[in-house]
């Protein structure tokens, strides 16, 4: 769609003031804060599956306690991504990004001392709930603060260091677990160290730029322009044009003009994290399921290791392709990896677990877009709001598919449970077909 007169003037005028800036000591600094999160946040959801067979034998409950206890946290992260994403459009984004990790640091700490599965559900939310807030406003802080041709792989990398986490907790609580009885509550309050340093690192950090031009706070908007080394003649032009225009609301993401942008994000992004988190949460009863045995770490290891490498390569593909088409294809991959499980169960493992290497790599890479196209989607007035709801959905998505995967594998089988996840992936080609922008370098509004 062409852009008219004033849209085109104000994208070159954003262009001067914000996304064609040099990249500087403190673009790196805020991406590095965020990195630093989504480290915590990986390890964060990644002990939590190497702990709870111990931590069910210990405490004495059974498969719906440790469902309820997979899905918690995902469950916290709706809440936290919906109400502090909505929040942050309206009272800002930087009192947030530091007090969303205070609250995982403490409800960390908090699960050494826990005796009954009910207590260690509620400060698992709580961490949630912290994590949830922070993937509304980290990925909405890094857009709106570094230059466009960096965008997309500074907040792509933010993924990757959220599975450099994740790997990190399965080798870390493999090695602690075995320690004696209370391994599992030392692993837990682990997560309280780099959420500790996450907290004093952000002190300090100014607000974005861009909100406080949505809030007419303009001299306060141009200091931070300043510091960022952006063009402040553009900046006053910049300006003029916010001053005249409403602000958007919330129901706007349901309106007529972003509806699509809304229902591809949810889409999109439940139909990759609903497979990655029902999987990889139990990953050793899938395993199991795939005739690969218990006592078999050799192939958990190297899974958790396409993990990881497929994660870094991701970073390549977000550079070189667009975004449509990586979304598309790695869909297309997907698919095309993981249907053979679910027709053909009983095939050699020979066979099925290459294809399982091949859907492990495939879908690290492509969840490098969760942190990209969300923030890309929305206005700066929206766009907090709408990366929160975006992270909502999928993780109640996701905390759906993780408390039902245990115990469709005990009731349908292991075919059909496949069949469903590869289904999950389908809706999410298709949407992207029929929806999916293109959003590479695009000026934010």
């Amino acid at each position: 769609m062409p852009q008219s007169r004033t849209s085109s003037s104000r994208s070159e005028a954003a262009g001067a003031a914000f996304d064609d800036v040099p990249l500087n000591r403190f673009h790196l600094r805020i991406t590095a804060l965020t990195f630093c999160a989504n480290y915590s946040d990986g390890y964060e959801l990644g002990i939590i599956s190497i702990a709870l067979p111990v931590i069910a034998a210990r405490l004495g409950f059974g498969s719906v306690w440790e469902g309820l206890l997979g899905a918690s946290a995902l469950i916290g992260i709706f809440l936290g991504s919906v109400l502090v994403g909505w929040a942050a459009d309206r009272i800002g984004r930087q009192r947030l990004y530091t007090l969303d990790f205070l609250l995982i640091a403490v409800a960390s700490a908090a699960e050494f001392f826990v005796t009954d599965p009910g207590q260690l559900f509620v400060l698992r939310l709580l961490i949630g709930i912290g994590i949830g807030a922070d993937y509304a406003l980290g990925p909405t802080l890094v857009a709106e603060f570094v230059p466009r041709r960096y965008r997309g792989g500074l907040l792509a990398s933010l993924t990757v260091l959220w599975t450099v986490g994740y790997v990190a907790a399965f080798f870390l609580g493999n090695y602690i677990v075995v320690l004696g009885e209370d391994s599992w509550r030392w692993l837990l309050a682990s997560s309280c160290l780099p959420a500790i340093a996450v907290v004093l690192l952000r002190i300090g950090v100014p607000e974005s730029p861009r909100w406080l031009l949505t809030r007419g706070r303009v001299e306060q908007a141009r200091a931070v322009v300043r510091r960022l080394g952006g063009d402040e003649a553009a900046f006053d032009s910049l300006a003029g044009a916010h001053q005249v225009e409403s602000r958007a609301r919330y129901r706007d993401l349901f309106g007529r003009k972003y509806w699509r942008h809304t229902a591809f994000g949810a889409i999109f992004y439940n139909a990759q994290v609903v497979p990655y988190f029902a999987i990889y949460t139990f990953l050793p009863l899938v395993l199991l399921k795939m005739g690969i045995g218990e006592e078999d770490t050799t192939s958990d290891g190297l899974l958790n290791l396409f993990l990881l490498v497929g994660s870094f390569c991701g970073l390549w593909f977000v550079a070189k392709a667009t975004r449509r088409g990586l979304t598309i294809w790695s869909f297309v991959v997907l698919i095309a990896s993981l249907a053979p499980m679910a027709v053909w169960p009983d095939a050699p493992t020979a066979l099925l677990f290459p294809l399982f290497l091949v859907f492990t790599f495939t879908m690290s890479a492509a969840v490098n877009l969760d942190q990209v196209y969300p923030a890309e989607l929305f206005p700066t007035d929206l766009r907090s709001s709408g990366v929160g709801l975006l992270n909502g959905l999928s993780r109640i998505g996701s905390a759906i598919g993780t408390f039902l995967l245990p115990l469709s594998l005990d009731g349908i089988g292991f075919s059909p449970t496949m069949l469903v996840l590869t289904l999950v992936l389908v809706a999410g080609l298709i949407s992207s077909i029929l929806w999916a922008p293109e959003t590479k370098n695009a000026s934010l509004d």
